[in-house]
């Protein structure tokens, strides 16, 4: 009988284990948006990828960080010219092509999404990055992204920092930036904006830096 009751005492520690580390893992879905993000991208040089492995994209992903309650994506922060020692040891900068993959809107609780001075990344800001509506921080300055602003970004109402100086956006600044009560910091400088400031530009109630030329 006592080792009956041993082995069901196993079975279940095993099976409390096997729930433990699914919890506490990203979800599927958060890894397989991660992964067709990466996919869309190269990077020949650093290796910074290598560590995107495995099923938990919150442990140990380089640039990825995670809610701690929810295990969901929150943060993507990868920059070309960083003091990480990856880059030392290098010793160089980063370089990076391809082109940012619309999955990312798959991670619907990221807050801040920096994918910065990689300088050869290029194609569009995905349209449905406006329907993120836990974005804080969009920083994809000095790339060669280029097309529009997306038309609705007005809809990111939690924006704070919005970031696109040094690519090659054109078209003009939409009217529903407006919108974005909570923005402080806008810089969209070195890109081929053109066109009159949307009215009530002068009325964001945060914005306290605005580089536009």
């Amino acid at each position: 009988m006592s080792g009956v009751r041993f082995f069901q005492a196993i079975t279940v520690t095993i099976l409390i284990l096997s729930l433990t580390t699914t919890v506490n893992s990203c979800p599927p879905s958060d890894r397989a948006a991660l992964l067709a993000f990466k996919a869309a991208l190269h990077e020949p040089y650093l290796g910074i990828f290598n560590s995107w492995t495995g099923a938990d994209c919150c442990h140990n992903w380089y640039g990825v960080s995670c809610d701690k309650e929810s295990r969901r994506v929150a943060d993507i922060n990868l920059r070309g010219e960083s003091e990480d020692p990856i880059f030392q040891k290098k010793h160089r900068t980063g370089y990076m092509t391809g082109y940012i993959s619309p999955s990312i809107c798959k991670l619907t609780r990221l807050s801040s999404f920096t994918v910065a001075d990689w300088k050869g990344i290029s194609g569009e800001i995905p349209r449905c990055i406006s329907s993120l509506p836990f974005l804080r921080i969009i920083d994809l300055i000095g790339n060669r992204i280029s097309g529009n602003i997306p038309t609705d970004i007005g809809r990111l109402q939690r924006l704070t920092v919005f970031n696109i100086a040094d690519n090659v956006i054109s078209g003009n600044i939409p009217p529903s930036l407006t919108n974005l009560r909570s923005l402080m910091h806008l810089d969209i400088r070195n890109n081929r904006i053109s066109g009159p400031l949307p009215n009530d530009f002068g009325r964001l109630p945060m914005l306290s830096r605005a580089l536009l030329s």
